[in-house]
């Protein structure tokens, strides 16, 4: 599993330490990834991903998990959430055309 956000995609960044004395180390930055289990309600399961907490931020902003996706371009985000995507996609058209 890679250390990347699957919505702002933020990894890890590397830089140095330096001590008091001006020696430089090499170090790594890590994103500060949570795993969240985010529930949707057009899938009425929960949708367990890998997020930072600025992407759960923006998520949330969105109007949470099935707002997101679907207003997201499929060209923006990973294979994981476009498998997703395209369910959501499937059981919206479903019931759309179930109604009509």
């Amino acid at each position: 599993m890679s250390r990347r956000c699957a919505v702002t995609g933020k990894g890890v960044q590397t830089g140095n330490n330096v001590s008091h004395s001006n020696i430089k180390s090499r170090r790594r930055f890590l994103p500060n990834l949570q795993v969240n289990s985010l529930m949707s309600d057009l899938l009425r399961e929960p949708v367990r991903m890998r997020l930072s907490a600025h992407g759960l931020r923006t998520v949330e902003h969105r109007g949470g998990i099935d707002a997101f996706l679907l207003s997201t371009p499929s060209v923006e985000l990973t294979v994981e959430l476009r498998k997703v995507k395209r369910r959501m996609v499937k059981i919206r058209d479903a019931a759309a055309a179930a109604a009509a």
